[in-house]
């Protein structure tokens, strides 16, 4: 009788993982089993598309596939091509970005699909080099489109791939300095043939068995070969330099309402963190805060609010109390700000932070 195909690679993918090597061709197997249906993925046998590669990996940064997963979708019905979101105005990508956090990876989506637009016609390249010289593409995710979209052979390490690649070899020096070895590692392992479905599979392993707490080890097609497991301490890798405590920062957000429900709102600056996205206006963010007479918006009774905003960024930690003033509707908006009332939130570019603010209009 003749074996299919995936039984042959799986047979031969267990002969050579009883030599002690990885087997591209026994994860393959695995993965043509197992593989995660996922909005951005496409079908077996069909060829991805370099847009929706790109667009889902911009997004999955930091970021959960359950997040993404609704940002994607809507993003696609409302700029279905890269020359749909290279048209697009900034702010309009930005308001349907909100929520997803991160913000300066919605603004480098924007630049890099007008370059795409500009130097290429609106096609992506299908060579990693010229990727990697698009704004806001880094050497993982011009290697993810390259091997996922194009099929080349390029090795995207991400942080499922990272964690499976260093319990395969019990990788000891800690992270982030030893991602130049990591990523050495997974481009040996990298199959000449079907590239982009080895980096998937890689990607779904370190998701689905190879978790970062009790790893399913049992039900790994690389258990044979995988240093970790055979020493019983797959769940220690890999390994991570002590993190400090991030600095805190302090701040006072103006909760203006007026009295038919608007709230008072204004665009953050060009550039900086936030850059262009809409908040609730409030004092600097410092080490301590600052006196909050000298930079409410408008001159009102304010009074603060029970409890605090708790906000974590990648570098700090912000608190921001809340004062609120209520206003007659007839109150002009000052320089630089509007008026918005809650029906018009949603076209807002309001990151989580201000959400949170917004979240106090219930307190009194």
């Amino acid at each position: 009788m003749t074996s299919s195909p995936a039984a042959r690679a799986a047979a031969s993918g267990a002969r050579n993982s009883r030599s002690g090597t990885p087997a591209p061709s026994a994860l393959l197997a695995w993965y043509d089993r197992h593989r995660r249906r996922l909005p951005w993925r496409a079908e077996p046998g069909r060829q991805a598309d370099p847009y929706h590669v790109f667009l889902s990996e911009i997004m999955l940064q930091q970021t959960t596939v359950k997040a993404v997963g609704p940002y994607f979708t809507g993003f696609l019905a409302r700029w279905p091509t890269v020359s749909h979101l290279a048209a697009a105005p900034l702010e309009e990508v930005l308001s349907a970005w909100a929520g997803l956090g991160y913000y300066a990876r919605a603004r480098n989506l924007h630049a890099c699909a007008q370059a795409v637009v500009a130097r290429h016609g609106g096609r992506f390249p299908d060579d990693e080099a010229a990727l990697l010289d698009l704004p806001g593409i880094g050497p993982y995710t011009a290697a993810a489109i390259a091997s996922i979209a194009f099929d080349l052979k390029a090795s995207p390490v991400d942080g499922n791939i990272e964690r499976v690649v260093s319990r395969l070899y019990r990788v000891a020096e800690p992270l982030p300095g030893a991602k130049p070895r990591i990523k050495a590692l997974a481009a040996a392992l990298t199959p000449a043939q079907r590239p982009g479905d080895f980096a998937q599979a890689m990607m779904d392993l370190g998701a689905t068995i190879c978790t970062p707490r009790s790893p399913a080890c049992s039900l790994c097609p690389w258990m044979e070969p995988c240093e970790a497991r055979a020493a019983g301490d797959a769940a220690l890798y890999p390994v991570k330099a002590p993190k400090g405590d991030k600095p805190k920062r302090e701040g006072v957000a103006f909760l203006a309402v007026r009295a038919d429900g608007a709230v008072l709102l204004r665009t953050r600056p060009d550039k900086g963190l936030l850059a262009k996205m809409t908040e609730v206006p409030s004092t600097p963010w410092g080490p301590k805060p600052e006196a909050p007479e000298s930079h409410a918006p408008l001159k009102a009774r304010w009074r603060a609010l029970p409890g605090a905003v708790e906000h974590v960024f990648t570098h700090f930690a912000l608190t921001l109390k809340v004062l609120r003033a209520d206003l007659p509707a007839t109150t002009p908006a000052p320089e630089g700000h509007r008026w918005v009332r809650p029906e018009g939130f949603d076209a807002e570019a309001l990151p989580s932070v201000m959400r949170k603010v917004l979240a106090h209009l219930d307190d009194q």
